[in-house]
């Protein structure tokens, strides 16, 4: 049984008239990759509003809940862990703040610097968030079998592995 055409069959469709003399071929699984991927981060921003939050805003909570070793983390860390510029981390971290979802401290080991802390409230909505996200998640896969999820999730780990991370992203 053949697939119902999609928006990236049509994209396909329109460049081999536009550009034959260009294989386009590899915009299928480029482009069905990125459409999906906003479509579903989408769903996970739907989902993560009943809660105040944004996707983003769940990433810095998450690494600090996910942190068990440390009462918190420096700015620092929590970039390398959520991939931000400072800027965007800043804005994030004011309005996490702002929310009374995590505090700031003073670094005990380096008097200019802070360790981001959850607060009792910030810990009690990542809790309940990342109930939701994970059922989110469960909610977005595909009808597939067990072996051909494990496949699947073995390419797409092979291929995020082979694509160099963008500086900053």
């Amino acid at each position: 049984m053949k697939p119902k055409p999609d928006i990236i069959d049509d994209l396909l469709s329109a460049w081999e008239g536009a550009r034959p003399d260009l294989d386009a071929a590899p915009l299928g699984l480029v482009g069905r990759v990125l459409v999906l991927a906003r479509r579903l981060e989408r769903r996970v921003d739907a989902a993560l509003a009943r809660h105040g939050i944004t996707l983003g805003q769940f990433d810095i909570l998450a690494t600090l809940r996910r942190s068990t070793e440390t009462p918190g983390l420096t700015p620092t860390q929590l970039l390398q862990s959520v991939m931000l510029t400072s800027g965007g981390m800043t804005n994030r971290l004011d309005k996490l703040e702002a929310a009374g979802l995590i505090a700031r401290k003073p670094d005990p080991s380096d008097r200019r610097g802070v360790i981001v802390a959850l607060t009792a409230k910030g810990r009690k909505v990542i809790d309940s968030a990342t109930a939701t996200r994970f059922a989110e998640a469960q909610s977005s896969l595909p009808n597939i079998s067990a072996r051909d999820r494990g496949k699947m999730e073995s390419l797409l780990r092979n291929w995020l592995n082979a694509v160099e991370p963008v500086e900053g992203k």
